[in-house]
């Protein structure tokens, strides 16, 4: 869709929006192009691809000649700014001929190679103070997400907290209220799960048309961590619920004080208070000091900068789950405490925006998650869903995580359409566009609808390797 495009489906206000993310998502992408050989539009496909007698493909060989002209051009000179979370050193000639760089250079902390530049790509919001990042799930591998890729989702900005003089209280219906310092709860048996966590709103561009075209526009505002933290239900425990409770409020300290009702027996069930992530302090980004994670749950009840826990027999009916965070059915109706994320997968590879460079063998691989469970199977078509095949699921597959997939294919040059289809331990199966539009609607927003869109993802190949987003049912 261009800034030409009239379409009675939108009004004014959400045609400029939809421009915006069009834009802010085309200059990412440009970023990107810049970053690789002027005339080089081929997609970063992987070693091993194709069969061993085909000749070395054009990307490989600018390249190759890239990279010693480089070598022999900055030694002992600067070079351009390194990207985010790097450090600019000199290359060297002959890495064998020379010391390397002194241990522990970068400061103690570490960094990435220069020659990595994954960022995570922001949503054109009117502020940044009530704004998103998308990881770039394409650049993904394996199912771990790093924290400083993990998507993000703010309503007030991020606030910067001392957990020295950090605190949790619980209170309500309990026994005996109590206040938590950062040093009480760590005192408590910690427990460690690898888990996804998923903004509702993911994908709510695409739910009338396809309108963005990567991966990491379409589906990027998911991510997987280890998390460490006390399990709820041992604060619960501690302060002794009463009978007829069945909803707690949770609370944080940013300046939106961020609020959501969410189900006793979800609290008892999985639910953890964590203050790590990946093996260290959680990230700022991700509720410094402590936050709340539901295992499954929409990524708004998970609660950042958690201060407060409040039980109670009825939910407190804040703005998050009556003028936000509902799903508006055809009619008027609307869905409240839709809290499960359903079964869901992707194909990162081959994706939006990529180019294969030739017919050929290519593993195409991506991401099943399901906040019901773990991932049982997970099907691939190359022909728009006419037919599907069995994809490989890598070890590890854990519930309520990230699982990811690899199916082996020989392209034939000729136009093709990707989907994935997954299978939760429920027996629930991932839907297509068209079955939820069904049964939804296109009442609920700008772009027909907002939450939980679930459904499966085609991607288009043309005869030129080039691969785009569809709609295809």
């Amino acid at each position: 869709m261009s800034a030409n495009d009239t379409d009675t489906k939108y009004d004014t206000k959400t045609l400029a929006t939809i421009q915006g993310m069009i834009e802010a998502e085309n200059h990412a992408l440009s970023l990107r192009r810049n970053e690789r050989e002027p005339d080089d539009e081929l997609c970063d496909c992987k070693e091993g691809m194709f069969p061993k007698n085909d000749p070395p493909d054009r990307r490989q060989f600018l390249a190759g000649m890239a990279a010693s002209a480089t070598a022999l051009a900055v030694q002992g000179s600067a070079q351009a700014a390194a990207p985010p979370g790097a450090i600019d050193y000199p290359v060297q000639e002959d890495p064998t001929k020379v010391q390397g760089r002194l241990t522990n250079d970068d400061g103690g902390y570490g960094s990435r190679s220069q020659f990595e530049s994954e960022v995570r790509s922001r949503y054109p919001t009117a502020t940044k103070e009530s704004s998103w990042t998308m990881t770039p799930l394409d650049k993904s591998e394996g199912i771990i997400t790093p924290s400083g890729l993990h998507f993000e989702r703010h309503h007030g900005g991020i606030p910067n907290i001392d957990s020295a003089s950090h605190s949790l209280i619980v209170h309500g219906m309990v026994d005996g209220a109590k206040k938590y310092s950062m040093a009480d709860l760590k005192r408590f048996p910690s427990v460690t799960r690898f888990h996804f966590i998923e903004c509702s709103g993911n994908g709510l561009t695409e739910w009338r048309e396809p309108t963005l075209k990567t991966v990491q526009g379409t589906h990027g505002l998911t991510s997987t961590s280890e998390w460490t933290g006390v399990p709820l239900s041992t604060l619960l425990r501690e302060v002794g619920v009463q009978d007829g409770a069945a909803w707690i409020l949770a609370e944080g300290a940013d300046a939106a004080v961020m609020t959501r009702s969410v189900p006793l027996d979800k609290a008892w069930q999985d639910a953890m208070v964590v203050y790590a992530q990946n093996g260290e302090a959680i990230r700022p980004e991700q509720g410094y000091p402590l936050r709340l994670l539901l295992p499954g749950f929409e990524g708004n009840t998970h609660i950042k900068w958690l201060r407060r826990l409040e039980i109670s027999d009825k939910p407190f009916m804040t703005r998050e789950e009556t003028s936000k965070y509902t799903d508006l059915l055809s009619g008027g109706k609307a869905r409240q405490f839709s809290f499960a994320m359903e079964a869901k997968s992707v194909i990162t590879f081959p994706s939006g925006e990529m180019k294969l460079p030739r017919p050929g063998f290519y593993e195409v691989t991506g991401l099943a998650w399901s906040g019901r469970g773990r991932v049982k199977r997970v099907e691939v078509s190359a022909d728009g869903g006419n037919t599907w095949q069995l994809a490989e699921l890598q070890d590890p597959v854990m519930p309520v995580c990230h699982t990811r997939f690899r199916f082996p294919w020989n392209w034939d040059g000729k136009p093709a359409i990707l989907q994935s289809r997954c299978q939760d331990e429920t027996g629930y199966v991932q839907p297509t566009i068209k079955q939820l539009v069904d049964k939804r609607g296109l009442d609920g927003g700008k772009f027909g609808s907002i939450y939980h869109l679930n459904a499966i993802q085609s991607w288009a190949v043309a005869a030129d390797g080039g691969v785009s987003n569809v709609h295809h049912y």
